[in-house]
């Protein structure tokens, strides 16, 4: 499959190439491991606290910064389509969706969990792209274990493991 990882920066990021192909090449893994039977696309912005506060507060009714927004475009669950996901006439690939990360917070929390930023923007990135694939770990234990696992099973193929304290 070919997948289109649009990836763009609204805000400063230091090593933004790197942080851009880090992100481009855990969506691929994670479209690849979940074995997407289409070409898909994902728009990634890279936004500040700012901005993605005013998101939640928007889109949530949530008015703190967060990590990372998911956005998608079709209704999936646990990785099935619960409707028929329809190509861009443009590109040829089903849009699944747009995710929003916040960099800063990303770097914050890698701090705070004792693992490296790029292990944690990984690890938004992934858990991002399994929302728009219709995993939610919000809706009971049995769907948290699952996305959990594979948000490591991801991590681990990639060598984003948490690093020791």
């Amino acid at each position: 499959m070919k997948h289109q990882i649009n990836i763009g920066f609204d805000t400063e990021v230091e090593d933004a190439p790197a942080v851009s192909d880090l992100i481009r090449t855990c969506a691929e893994r994670v479209l690849a491991s979940e074995q997407v039977p289409f070409d898909a696309e994902i728009d990634v912005t890279v936004v500040d606290a700012q901005t993605i506060r005013q998101m939640n507060a928007e889109y949530r009714d949530k008015d703190a910064v967060t990590d990372v927004l998911s956005f998608p475009m079709y209704a999936f669950l646990n990785g099935v389509p619960q409707e028929e996901p329809e190509p861009e006439p443009d590109s040829g690939c089903v849009m699944l969706g747009d995710m929003i990360l916040c960099y800063t917070r990303a770097v914050e929390q890698a701090a705070q969990f004792g693992h490296s930023p790029a292990r944690e923007c990984g690890y938004l990135t992934t858990h991002s792209v399994l929302h728009l694939l219709g995993y939610d770990h919000e809706r009971g234990e049995a769907d948290t274990r699952l996305m959990r696992a594979k948000e490591e099973d991801n991590l681990s193929f990639l060598g984003l493991t948490r690093d020791e304290p």
